[in-house]
């Protein structure tokens, strides 16, 4: 039956004046009509649609109520990786970013744009022939989860985009959750008995991960769009700054406080205003993001691993607070490691309820003076991290009590020895319950094998029900023997069983990192597994030919050949192979000759015009060879700002040593 015109007409227009005053009170927070009017128009609406179907579109204001709940999110790939960025913590880590990126450009004639850094989640929105289609969140950077329908029901984000924008384009923005509207959220939750929720981001996470999109739109969340992602069919402004009029211009929140600088003087001004202003602020912010502005130079500096080279987050002070330390407890990490934390009375410090910080090591609580029972000073690391300052000596007792590691134990009672040369206490049982339990987590993280489904809470339930008692265990489960746990149906097991057959296909770097070798992180388990292209050519590797790739020193060379001599990981990584998990990579690279072949370099101490990875990848690309400690093999130690015990090994080896402007001349850049 055809449509009445009427009626299309009408809902037509309802869109239209509903989506324009949604704009005028979210966005521009000057609303033209009272709420009670916008209720008519929206009732009017919904019952037209209820109505007639066939009138609902895409962008209309009814679809932010939430649809019917998924089963879990989707992935969605990242056209352009969502970077992290770098941070700075005081004037001079900025002045470090801005010589950095100085050298690079060739010049310090360039403008950068400061913006306040939301606490929220970050968020990529995609917009195909005027409408949203696709919401996803940061995830890895690379791939993030499908939460279109939840970023439906934030009203600051529009449905659609005026005719004339780009085909296809992306923006990028924080969803979160105002002061005010956290307070109200917390308010209703106690009154209907349901736990609060310890700060705005968590609170904004956790609406955003609701399977049940309805749920998202009962919370008042909003969203600041802090850059333009990609655009497909359409020329772009030539600065960050204009692209954000641009993105105003189509209706996207942006954030009004954000200031053109031209120098670092004027962005350390504008730092300096915003640390004493943002207790005024409608939203929690932990810093201010500084972008160099002209898209064409952020292209040029790129980006170094996960973080680009064109913007960093200079955080703001920490907020401090004072708590009772109550107990010292330690636990232990896959590696033997013995980790000291503090349990606290509970106190609140930047919004947050805190009750257990970190402690380093024993060193480190001795060098602060710690003692159980001290009255002690905390704060959040980044407005992060929980991390105790000092005691206040001022007011001891004397009954407080000076911190020791345990000579045992605390989990298999087992010797506990420390390393000379290391700050770290180790449990020397490597049947230790509390080292395998830790393995099996780090072997499913994502950042090792990625097993999805498989996360701590399950890994601990695999491992005490004795089902898992090593990470090769978990290729031998099966269905039935998951149905026995608690918590799984059919359909998780199927999926967790499914994970587990997709991880066997991972790259070797993942294998690498996952077994848990001591001090092989990932760009180190990558380095390794380039190198030797399987884990049967590592297994056999000697110390002397480790330390012959860049970067490796002799201490991660120790630990790998320490692993692979215990007749126990080697049993674990056959079992690896019997199960079917791929072991090999891509051959081992060898390194053309060039200018530098037969030298050997070490740097210490802050470059100003690169990394220190980068110099190290300059060094091996042009034939020399990157060293981590000094030695009588090494040609240059090259010396950068605050060298430390290297630079004076050099001089005791009469290593000739040489600063960035001479490695920079020496390799061609000066």
């Amino acid at each position: 039956m055809p449509m009445n015109g009427d009626l299309f007409d009408r809902a037509s227009r309802l869109r239209q004046a509903l989506n324009h005053h949604a704009y005028r009170y979210y966005v521009l927070d000057s609303p033209e009509i009272s709420d009670q009017e916008y209720d008519r128009l929206f009732a009017e609406l919904k019952a037209l649609e209820e109505q007639n179907p066939e009138l609902r579109t895409p962008d209309s204001p009814t679809q932010r109520v939430g649809a019917e709940p998924v089963a879990a999110f989707g992935v969605v790939e990242h056209v352009l990786p969502l970077l992290s960025l770098g941070n700075a913590f005081d004037d001079e880590d900025l002045a470090a970013w801005w010589r950095r990126t100085s050298g690079l450009l060739g010049t310090e004639d360039f403008a950068v744009v400061c913006e306040p850094k939301m606490d929220g989640l970050a968020v990529a929105v995609t917009y195909e022939g005027g409408v949203l289609t696709t919401g996803a969140t940061r995830g890895d950077g690379y791939r993030g989860e499908d939460i279109t329908q939840n970023l439906r029901t934030v009203r600051s984000i529009p449905l659609s985009v005026p005719a004339g924008a780009p085909p296809r384009f992306e923006v990028r923005g924080e969803v979160y959750l105002p002061r005010e509207g956290f307070r109200r959220l917390n308010e209703r939750r106690a009154s209907e008995g349901q736990p609060l929720f310890a700060n705005p981001r968590n609170a904004a996470a956790g609406s955003l991960r609701q399977l049940d999109s309805s749920i998202t739109a009962t919370r008042p969340l909003d969203m600041l769009v802090y850059a333009l992602g990609w655009v497909e069919g359409a020329n772009v402004p030539d600065t960050h700054w204009e692209a954000m009029q641009w993105l105003a211009s189509m209706g996207f929140k942006t954030n009004t406080l954000s200031v053109r600088a031209g120098s670092l003087s004027e962005a350390q001004s504008v730092y300096a205003r915003w640390v004493d202003e943002r207790s005024g602020w409608p939203y929690e912010a932990d810093g201010m993001v500084i972008k160099v502005d002209s898209l064409a130079l952020q292209t040029q500096l790129g980006s170094v691993g996960r973080e680009p080279r064109w913007a960093i987050a200079y955080k703001f002070p920490a907020v401090q607070g004072t708590t009772k330390l109550l107990e010292i407890r330690v636990n232990v990490g896959r590696t033997g490691s013995l980790n000291p934390y503090a349990v606290m009375s509970p106190v609140r410090v930047g919004g947050v309820t805190i009750t257990q910080a970190a402690l380093h090591n024993e060193d480190d609580i001795h060098r602060k003076d710690i003692r159980v029972g001290d009255t002690v000073t905390i704060q959040r690391a980044g407005d992060v991290i929980p991390e105790i300052v000092g005691p206040v000596a001022s007011l001891r007792t004397g009954a407080e009590q000076v911190f020791h590691m345990p000579p045992s134990c605390p989990v298999c009672g087992a010797e506990v020895v420390r390393v000379e040369g290391e700050s770290v206490h180790r449990c020397t049982n490597t049947a230790c319950p509390a080292q395998a339990l830790e393995k099996i987590k780090h072997f499913v993280s994502r950042s090792a094998m990625d097993i999805d489904g498989v996360g701590d809470k399950l890994s601990q339930s695999l491992f005490e029900s004795g089902l898992v008692r090593d990470i090769a265990d978990l290729y031998a489960l099966t269905k039935q023997a998951l149905l026995t746990l608690e918590r799984i149906g059919d359909t998780s097991a199927d999926n967790v069983l499914t994970s587990i057959e997709s991880s066997k296909t991972r790259e070797l770097w993942r294998v690498v990192f996952g077994l848990g070798i001591p001090h092989v992180g990932q760009e180190y388990a990558q380095l390794l597994a380039d190198a030797y292209g399987s884990i049967d050519a590592l297994s056999a590797s000697t110390t002397e030919e480790l330390e012959q790739i860049p970067t490796i020193g002799p201490k991660i060379a120790e630990s790998v050949v320490a692993y692979f001599r215990q007749a126990a990981n080697r049993d674990i990584v056959e079992r690896l192979r019997k199960a079917g998990v791929k072991l090999t990579g891509e051959p081992a690279k060898v390194s053309a000759a060039g200018p530098l072949e037969g030298m050997s370099f070490v740097f210490t101490g802050r470059l100003e015009t690169m990394t220190r990875p980068e110099a190290e990848a300059l060094v091996v690309s042009l034939g020399g060879k990157a060293a981590q400690d000094v030695s009588k093999k090494v040609s240059y130690v090259v010396i950068g700002e605050d060298a430390g015990s290297k630079a004076e090994r050099a001089e005791k080896l009469e290593i000739q040593t040489i600063n960035e402007a001479e490695f920079r001349r020496m390799v061609g850049l000066a």
